[in-house]
């Protein structure tokens, strides 16, 4: 009975490592190396600081969630990718926008890299390195993340290309070498609103998409 119950637990530990090491397999996308001119993800002076899709087996429709309809270009990106499940898509788009989101205000530059295109990493490590210059550092919790929609989709030559509006509620902070506030604020809560574009090699066997472009808005 012992060894028994000591299998299971090796088991069910095992499972447990599978999963995780699965869902941060599925969220690391290609590099496309779309043009991204603006820093990615600058904000007005006031709001500092600053999938992932796992698809499902070939179907033989495309797949259709309420809204669809609305959707330009997603019919496109489905008839090209019988596997491309919308639901699952934004599932993964809204982890990956916690991890980049996250990363980016820390500086962590190395868990940056693979999850976007290389223009947008260029965009990312020009920002952090002028506030490493400056002294400064940037504190930000996304305390709900409220909306993760799919706007438009289309196909740019074998790519498929989803753009997707975040709406989020942050508390953000940036603070100068001698932990002075010198933007935000430590406790207020603030609303964000980015749309980010997502692409990936719809011939490709990688599953994963990759951030190619970001853009506030207001």
């Amino acid at each position: 009975m012992g060894n028994g119950f000591e299998y299971l637990d090796i088991v069910f530990l095992a499972l447990i490592a599978g999963f995780i090491g699965f869902r941060l397999w599925s969220v690391l996308g290609q590099r496309t190396g779309h043009e991204q001119s603006q820093d990615p993800l600058a904000r007005p002076k006031t709001n500092p600081g600053d999938d992932n899709v796992v698809p499902l087996p070939g179907r033989a429709d495309p797949v259709a969630f309420p809204g669809d309809e609305n959707i330009p270009g997603l019919t496109a990106v489905q008839l090209a990718d019988r596997g491309f499940e919308p639901a699952q898509f934004i599932e993964g788009a809204r982890w990956a926008y916690e991890l980049i989101v996250g990363a980016f205000a820390k500086g962590d530059e190395a868990a940056l890299r693979p999850l976007v295109a290389p223009d947008v990493f260029a965009g990312f490590s020009s920002v952090i390195a002028r506030r490493k210059a400056a002294g400064h550092t940037v504190e930000e919790t996304i305390v709900a993340l409220r909306e993760a929609k799919i706007e438009r989709a289309a196909m740019v030559g074998r790519n498929a290309e989803i753009t997707v509006r975040f709406v989020a509620d942050v508390i953000a902070v940036t603070r100068d070498g001698g932990g002075n506030v010198v933007d935000g604020h430590p406790t207020a809560v603030r609303e964000l609103s980015d749309v980010w574009t997502f692409a990936r090699d719809t011939r490709s066997r990688d599953p994963n998409w990759t951030l190619i472009a970001t853009a506030p808005t207001t």
